[in-house]
């Protein structure tokens, strides 16, 4: 059973979706419109240029895939130009893919360097202090290792000299012993 409240809720209900339907369809008439026109104008065309152009919000075109189908394959496609030799959009975007990599490449690049002088400051300003070690270091370290070798011969010939004293000594006394000793002769 319907009542005449249900009624006058039903009709505004449906004067509320045609108006919703009606606003929808005005909009897609102005995107359209204003893809035509950048593209008779020869105008970069994008999402947002094109939604700016038709006074809709970016949502409207990705709500409507059609409408933003139709967008980006007119970005995509080559632009009439008027006689003016201009780089292409393609090799345009090629342009700013290898700037790009370039920026990456030269970002890298100063970011090792930044670190390279960041430690040759710091090992200067160490030795400048006075706390770093002497610049002389691989010198010194030579005449140590000199040093501590001559150690080692010079211990050698002691222990040597002191095996020939050991021996001499054990000869007197037992040269000793036979003199000291009455031969019975």
């Amino acid at each position: 059973m319907t009542t005449p409240a249900t009624t006058a809720s039903a009709a505004r209900s449906d004067g509320l979706v045609r108006a919703r339907r009606d606003d929808s369809a005005h909009r897609r008439q102005a995107v359209l419109r204003a893809l035509h026109a950048a593209a008779a104008a020869g105008e970069t065309i994008s999402v947002s240029g094109i939604a700016r152009a038709a006074r809709v919000h970016r949502t409207f075109l990705y709500r409507h895939p059609d409408l933003h189908a139709a967008v980006l394959a007119q970005a995509a496609a080559p632009t009439n130009s008027t006689g003016d030799a201009g780089p292409s959009r393609a090799s345009l975007l090629a342009d700013l893919v290898n700037l790009q990599q370039r920026n990456t490449r030269l970002a890298t690049t100063i970011t090792a360097l930044e670190r390279r002088l960041s430690q040759e400051l710091g090992h200067t300003a160490w030795r400048e202090s006075g706390l770093g070690a002497p610049l002389d270091v691989d010198a010194l370290q030579r005449k140590i290792t000199e040093l501590e070798q001559t150690i080692v011969e010079l211990r050698a010939d002691l222990s040597e000299r002191d095996d020939e004293l050991d021996a001499a000594r054990a000869a007197n006394r037992e040269l000793m012993t036979r003199l000291n000793t009455p031969s019975r002769s």
